[in-house]
């Protein structure tokens, strides 16, 4: 073992290079660099200018699913609104808005889901006062329909609906108000009308890869750059996007409208699996008609 005393000659040395130009020029070379305000803004939601929303981004593996929870907890009841629930997580989503105080008042789907059972009438057998909304275009049946430009308010809060079909025909996006007292930046609910750098396949329940870009590059490309997007699916692991990382890097609404037409119509994308169950499921709600007795 080698005696300190074989060290004690080096301490002045270092403590002279460390105050040495130099050093401090190289320390502060290796310093962590400011987030640039964008990637900021990316992940500072959970509160708007008045820290009212209360913010949570779920997950459903089966199905690669989010849901998303939201709540004016400004409110002195805590209102809070569910965006795609899936039937096999109820309990667990239903159990965080007990533990957080909050007022379940809409189960919300941004479309009729072909692999996955919503959640929104198992929700609303456990919790009675619980609504159930869907777009009237879908042809579902809710408690609430809405079309293109309604608001639905939860305390002060609200989402205002804009209709994204191409995916299927009663496609909505909803997405956060623009005035002062609501979140900022924006975040928009996209449901499968946009996913992350893609977007939802449409060669069934009606879709149409036309009307998808249209829907896209109107209701949704043309919301604030750092808008915050999320989608109701992802397959890689990504959280969420912005408006203007997908104007630039989305793979497929990136190009022109024949090109993306052509890119849809080449998928070749096996028939969903559980389409057969989700739909007239999802159709009602989320629950299937009981069995007729004999």
């Amino acid at each position: 073992m080698v005696p300190l005393r074989f060290y004690r000659h080096l301490i002045p040395r270092l403590s002279a290079a460390a105050r040495s130009p130099f050093s401090r020029a190289a320390a502060a070379s290796c310093a962590p660099r400011p987030i640039p305000a964008l990637a900021m803004a990316a992940y500072g939601t959970g509160a708007s200018a008045d820290r009212r929303l209360l913010f949570r981004q779920l997950f459903e593996k089966g199905s690669s699913t989010y849901t998303y929870l939201l709540a004016d907890i400004g409110d002195p009841e805590k209102p809070a609104v569910l965006i795609d629930p899936v039937d096999r997580t109820v309990d667990r989503d239903l159990n965080l808005i007990k533990e957080l105080g909050l007022k379940l008042i809409y189960a919300m789907n941004t479309h009729v889901h072909a692999d996955h059972i919503t959640g929104t009438g198992l929700i609303k057998t456990k919790l009675p006062g619980a609504k159930s909304v869907i777009s009237k275009a879908s042809g579902a049946k809710a408690d609430r329909s809405v079309e293109h430009g309604e608001k639905i308010y939860f305390g002060n809060l609200f989402l205002e609906v804009r209709a994204t079909p191409g995916h299927t025909a009663g496609c909505v996006t909803y997405v956060t108000g623009d005035s002062d007292d609501q979140p900022s930046p924006r975040m928009a609910f996209t449901g499968d009308a946009l996913i992350i750098r893609a977007c939802g396949r449409t060669d069934f329940q009606g879709g149409s890869s036309d009307e998808l870009y249209q829907s896209v590059h109107s209701q949704i490309f043309t919301l604030p750059k750092d808008t915050l997007l999320y989608p109701a699916h992802d397959y890689k692991g990504f959280t969420v996007t912005t408006v203007e990382e997908e104007s630039a890097y989305n793979a497929r609404l990136t190009k022109d409208k024949e090109t993306f037409k052509t890119i849809m119509e080449n998928l070749n994308l096996s028939y969903p699996k559980m389409i057969d169950v989700a739909v007239p499921a999802n159709l009602v709600c989320g629950i299937q008609d009981p069995p007729s007795k004999v």
